[in-house]
């Protein structure tokens, strides 16, 4: 699942690597609340803390230790500067077109993490037989990774927008198999006022 809303932070030099904003706070515990009725056996996360801090308030609801993964950090890790892409579209900035239309044009920086992300989700999931854990990661994560199962070229990664706290469901077989379940699941944000993405308002 992608992570919740996080603050805008744009440094002279990087990493930049932001907290959740208040939106997002209450964006991850409106998923918590969701989710903690599941069957969760583990919770995994990026790194990076507006991923850890979105799986925060489900992993205490359950009781449960968060692992963190390196391989499920967002391709642009290291970058100096973190904006929501909804500011940047509201202020008509170039990086929007950036992001939107170029940045899946790569393939130098693509295909290795497209090979990172899905070596890192299959080795959880052959950790995990049976069993249902939570990722959580970003959107180009959930990109590169729906992108593998539906068998899309790689310059197609960017297929589609995941909503703050959004859930992608894949049901993994021990025999290699991957099917889509769900798709920017986001029920826990409906009718709540809280902004969802680029797309849709709860």
């Amino acid at each position: 699942m992608r992570h919740a809303l996080p603050r805008r932070i744009e440094l002279a030099a990087g990493p930049a690597d932001p907290t959740l904003s208040d939106v997002g706070l209450e964006q991850a515990e409106r998923l918590a609340e969701y989710l903690a009725s599941e069957e969760i056996t583990a919770i995994y996360s990026s790194p990076l803390r507006r991923a850890t801090e979105t799986v925060a308030p489900l992993a205490g609801r359950l009781g449960l230790t968060v692992g963190i993964v390196d391989g499920v950090a967002e391709w642009d890790r290291d970058a100096s500067a973190y904006v929501p892409v909804e500011e940047l579209r509201a202020a008509r900035d170039d990086r929007f077109t950036d992001i939107t239309q170029h940045a899946w044009s790569d393939l130098a920086l693509i295909v290795p993490f497209r090979d990172r992300v899905v070596a890192a989700i299959d080795a959880l999931v052959g950790a995990h037989p049976g069993e249902r854990i939570v990722i959580g990661c970003h959107a180009g994560v959930v990109n590169v990774y729906l992108g593998e199962v539906l068998g899309l070229p790689i310059d197609r990664r960017g297929f589609h927008y995941p909503n703050y706290t959004s859930i992608h469901r894949v049901a993994a077989s021990r025999s290699g198999v991957r099917t889509i379940v769900t798709v920017n699941e986001t029920p826990h944000l409906r009718q709540t006022g809280l902004p969802m993405g680029l797309v849709q308002k709860g």
